[in-house]
């Protein structure tokens, strides 16, 4: 087998098919983009939902200098309200409704902030004197938040009490929603994108069918006729993976990153290191799909 023989057959394929291949490239490109944007979208709710969203479900934060609360008067929590809030926390009464509880001081707050936001221009301006001590409750039921609401909110040195589950719920529905579109789509383009290989191969298949019989007569292997016709499919999901990732990296930079993230910096936005992540994976199915559907469509239409 000559490997420059077979690349010669890949790029006389491709020119004499420059439209089909063209209309490949676009395919591979749209359904790529989308498959890439679901998983981008997915990556993102993973980033928002952060470390306390996943571990913690309610913050009962304590009174700071700056805190205005009623229960704070403009004064730090004490010792002694801190260490009646723990044992209001640990007692029999709270027992029914708390899992668990961890408490968060003002250095482990930064150093999670600086976790959850670490692609946020917000993480350089923030310093630690800025973060409120907190208790980080885990409810055995999620739905009797009000019953910590009710019992904490008016304790002396609590400043307030949050249900960050129920604050960024409605935000991660609403991506999920878009990610699940964005995946469907892609599996729409996706199987349009194999469909129109397939057809491209068949095609280049056909018109050269005559040059196929004649190498099957003078006693070419079957891998040697199909590896061209396979090759050109291959090629041409590459640069539609290709493109598809520049598009990415393009849409992150400049939209994300450089137009929302800017515009939100309470909010934790992926980078331009997770499209690199993602990018070889747009590559490997694009290079598999167009293979499966060459090898499918030359068994069918290259019989000689």
């Amino acid at each position: 087998m000559r490997l420059g023989f077979i690349l010669r057959e890949a790029a006389k394929g491709l020119r004499q098919n420059i439209i089909m291949v063209v209309s490949v490239v676009l395919v591979t490109f749209v359904s790529l983009t989308f498959v890439g944007a679901s998983a981008l979208l997915q990556l993102q709710i993973n980033q928002m939902k952060g470390y306390w969203y996943d571990r913690m479900e309610v913050a009962v934060f304590l009174c700071d200098d700056n805190t205005a609360a009623p229960n704070c008067a403009g004064e730090g929590v004490t010792d002694e309200q801190r260490t009646s809030i723990k044992q209001l926390l640990e007692s029999d009464e709270m027992a029914p409704y708390i899992k668990e509880f961890a408490y968060e001081s003002k250095a482990d707050a930064l150093k999670n902030f600086k976790e959850q936001y670490k692609n946020s221009s917000l993480v350089d301006q923030v310093t630690e004197d800025q973060l409120p001590e907190s208790f980080r409750i885990g409810l055995v039921d999620p739905e009797k938040y009000p019953v910590i609401n009710e019992a904490f909110s008016t304790v002396a040195g609590v400043d307030s009490v949050v249900d960050q589950r129920e604050l960024l719920e409605k935000v991660f529905q609403l991506v999920r929603v878009a990610s699940a579109a964005a995946a469907v789509v892609a599996i729409v383009m996706i199987a349009c994108a194999v469909l129109l290989t397939g057809t491209t191969i068949q095609l280049s298949a056909m018109h050269r069918r005559l040059e196929t019989t004649i190498m099957r007569l003078v006693g070419a292997s079957k891998t040697t006729i199909q590896l061209p016709f396979i090759i050109e499919g291959v090629i041409a999901s590459i640069i539609g993976g290709v493109l598809a990732s520049g598009t990415l990296w393009l849409l992150v930079k400049f939209l994300v990153q450089d137009k929302l993230a800017s515009e939100n910096v309470g909010v934790a936005f992926i980078s331009t290191n997770e499209v690199l992540l993602v990018a070889p994976g747009l590559l490997i199915i694009g290079i598999v799909l167009a293979t499966i559907s060459s090898v499918v469509t030359l068994k069918r239409y290259l019989k000689v």
